[in-house]
């Protein structure tokens, strides 16, 4: 019996060694193990600025961690083996505690992919909106009109035209020292001036024609309108979608950038179409588009051509037929191969017409003709929130600023209650696509034929006015404003 304990004991205790020296391999073989995981990817991040290729030691690192990845992660060695991509140990080991950790993962994924999901999503959201929510107006009520106590509006619009009408019917009064200085013939050429204008203007009166404005019915005092919040006072809406600071609103920018462009037989030289063909009026013939906003733009083209000498390429393209989304988008290709086969064209008119709530009427006495008002508008490539939209970019956000406030002002100084404030929004609206890019807001759906083809006599005076370089000459010299010559 003692033998057999004896000899159990001497099995028992072999077996302890035996187990104790495994221990002690396999703790070594971890430790080991775990030293290279850890080794490894460390000396892959130093590695790079090792400049010596191929050196022995970089070797043994890369030798070392190919082993520890196939002991302890032979699924990754597996991976590179099937795809031929080799994976650093260091991201092997970031993914793994993000894998346990999905609110680390998201958070650290978020801001490179926040481009990538703009690029495809934001993208076709705001392309979408620049469509469908031209109209939809981001101000409180009532601010895109002026009120009657501003400057350039008076109390009741036809009354004051009227007496300006009967003002030019008569020879203004004289000092005798300013009579003295006139000569017989100056006299002469301004009494038959005078009364060239009033047989005009009666004879338009007579037969319910328009007759152009001959002088301004008033005049900004720019000493006045150096402020930005004075500018936006007494030009402008902004939608709340967008904003606009004092670096693109002030009187050098505004002003100083020159419109004119001569009159020439050689090419066209302004092109009109309609983003939003299908927009028409209260009385609009269905079936008949000399009744909604492309007759008003055939109108619009001819008073260009036939009064003022231009050469206007009407183009009457259909992009919102079965729906008004994407209409901006729709329309550039064939707008963008125009321009490429009309050099010429330097101005771009896009006409639309505006939205308002049934019942509500932009309708202004303009020498007796009911007559529709309108709107300048510009698209700032900008949102409020995130600011600049770059896949919506528009190199032109400057000229077209200086094309609509000069035209403004062109039409508040001859034409004062006609036309709305410029509005301001965060879009493009195809307006890259030259300097002077205009987008126009004649009337509303609630407006009459007669009322918006009425509005089309003043409208093409005004831009007239703009492209004469009239308007720009006589703003900046009472401004002291410089030309920009570089704009």
């Amino acid at each position: 019996m003692e033998e057999e304990t004896g000899v159990r004991q001497l099995y028992s205790g072999r077996r302890g060694s035996r187990t104790g020296k495994k221990r002690r391999i396999t703790a070594g073989i971890t430790v080991f193990l775990v030293g290279m995981v850890l080794f490894c990817p460390l000396f892959s991040i130093q590695k790079n600025s090792i400049k010596e290729e191929g050196s022995f030691w970089i070797k043994t690192a890369e030798w070392l961690q190919e082993r520890a990845g196939r002991m302890c992660m032979p699924v990754f060695s597996f991976v590179e083996e099937e795809t031929g991509i080799k994976p650093e140990p260091f991201q092997l080991i970031k993914d793994f505690f993000r894998s346990g950790l999905p609110l680390l993962a998201y958070g650290s994924e978020r801001e490179a992919e926040r481009i990538s999901i703009e690029d495809r999503e934001t993208r076709e959201l705001l392309i979408w909106q620049e469509g469908s929510d031209e109209e939809r107006k981001g101000v409180a009520e009532g601010s895109l009109e002026y009120d009657e106590n501003a400057l350039h509006i008076h109390g009741d619009l036809h009354q004051a035209m009227e007496e300006e009408n009967n003002r030019h019917s008569k020879k203004p009064e004289e000092t005798v020292e300013n009579a003295e200085q006139k000569s017989s013939e100056q006299e002469t050429a301004e009494q038959e001036t005078t009364e060239q204008e009033t047989t005009q203007q009666e004879t338009a009166e007579e037969n319910g024609d328009f007759q152009k404005a001959l002088a301004k019915r008033y005049e900004y005092n720019w000493a006045e309108l150096e402020e930005y919040d004075d500018i936006v006072s007494a030009f402008y809406a902004i939608d709340s979608t967008t904003s606009i600071t004092n670096e693109r609103l002030n009187l050098e920018n505004l002003l100083g950038k020159d419109m004119r462009m001569q009159a020439s037989k050689e090419g066209y030289q302004i092109l009109i179409y309609h983003t939003h063909s299908q927009e028409d009026f209260v009385d609009s013939v269905e079936g008949d588009s000399s009744t909604t906003i492309i007759g008003a733009g055939e109108k619009l083209a001819r008073l260009l051509e036939e009064t003022y000498g231009y050469r206007v390429l009407h183009h009457k393209g259909e992009y919102d037929v079965e729906s008004r989304d994407y209409a901006y988008s729709n329309s550039l290709p064939a707008i963008e191969q125009i321009l490429a086969e009309n050099p010429n064209i330097q101005v771009v008119i896009d006409l639309h017409r505006d939205a308002m709530p049934e019942g509500k009427k932009l309708v202004v006495e303009l020498d007796g003709r009911p007559t529709a008002q309108f709107m300048f508008f510009n698209g700032l490539s900008r949102t409020r929130e995130n600011g600049d939209i770059s896949y919506l970019e528009n190199q032109y956000i400057d000229e077209n600023l200086a094309f609509s406030f000069q035209a403004q002002i062109a039409c508040n100084e001859y034409y004062p209650g006609l036309a709305r404030r410029i509005y301001l929004k965060a879009y493009r609206y195809n307006m890259h696509l030259k300097a002077q890019c205009m987008l126009v807001e004649l009337g509303a759906q609630t407006n009459t034929v007669e009322e918006i083809m009425n509005a089309c006599d003043p409208l093409a005076h005004v831009i007239a006015k703009v492209l004469s370089g009239e308007t720009g000459d006589q703003a900046r010299m009472a401004a002291g404003i410089e030309l920009d010559n570089e704009g």
